[in-house]
């Protein structure tokens, strides 16, 4: 099990320096291929052995090998994160029982969960830096994400799970439409997203659906109100509120069990 975790932790290093190029890339429209990476200062390419995750941005102790411009901290700190977000959820679906809605597959759906993680990390951090959640990753997970949970689905012959999948999708996407019509209320990528996060929180269970979902204004509502009190927004600042969604939906993946079993015991003291 050590080994599948070091694995998977190795290929989200992979999968955070990628996404570092989707953050920066695609809220400005660029294309993720060309030109290949390069420094922003002094477009200079960046060398194959500087771009090793984590260890490249020591070796250069976080600065540019030819302009000397300072490379953020927060390279290196995607790709550890997303390696650590990486194995626990290869931890969570597969150890020491699998979650609940994989059946005994929990590795065919591990792909599924992982490419979430992934988009995951990225749309966060944009929706942080432009207050955008970019149709560019958003509408491809409406098939990308299907066609990842369907093999499970298949093995497990649990069409109950793929038909609550695609109601709490519609019931997601239909809420947060609704909060939308409001004046202040979502964003259309909020919308959009609310939508994939639905597909699989209802792929694992109604309490899941409820719990992501509660979790996410509760985690936006606290936010906020830090920032007000920090000074930092007033009651009319537009903030993200997808990184609330998606943390939300990870809560759900990996608390929404004990989540729901503590306030059953608080409808239903024993």
């Amino acid at each position: 099990m050590a080994f599948v975790l070091v694995v998977v932790g190795v290929l989200g290093l992979a999968v955070g320096s990628f996404l570092n190029v989707v953050i920066h890339r695609v809220p400005r429209g660029e294309s993720l291929l060309r030109p290949a990476s390069h420094c922003p200062q002094c477009t200079s390419p960046v060398r194959p052995w500087h771009n090793v995750p984590v260890v490249g941005w020591l070796v250069l102790r976080g600065r540019c090998a030819d302009c000397a411009a300072p490379i953020g901290l927060r390279y290196p700190l995607v790709e550890l994160g997303t390696a650590a977000l990486f194995a626990a959820v290869a931890a969570r679906l597969i150890a020491p029982a699998p979650a609940a809605g994989t059946g005994g597959s929990a590795w065919l759906y591990l792909p599924a969960w992982l490419y979430l993680a992934a988009i995951a990390v990225a749309l966060a951090l944009i929706d942080l830096d432009v207050l955008r959640l970019p149709d560019a990753i958003v509408l491809p997970s409406y098939v990308v994400a299907p066609l990842l949970l369907l093999p499970g689905v298949i093995v497990e012959r649990d069409w109950p799970a793929a038909l609550r999948g695609v109601l709490a999708m519609a019931a997601l996407w239909t809420l947060y439409f609704l909060l939308s019509l409001y004046r202040g209320g979502m964003g259309a990528g909020d919308v959009k997203l609310a939508g994939v996060l639905g597909l699989y929180l209802g792929w694992l269970g109604w309490p899941s659906v409820a719990v992501g979902t509660l979790a996410a204004f509760v985690i936006g509502g606290a936010a906020g109100l830090v920032l007000i009190a920090a000074g930092r927004a007033g009651r009319r600042t537009a903030l993200p509120f997808g990184p609330s969604m998606l943390a939300g939906a990870l809560i759900a993946l990996f608390a929404a069990a004990p989540i729901t079993a503590w306030y059953t015991t608080l409808l239903v003291p024993a």
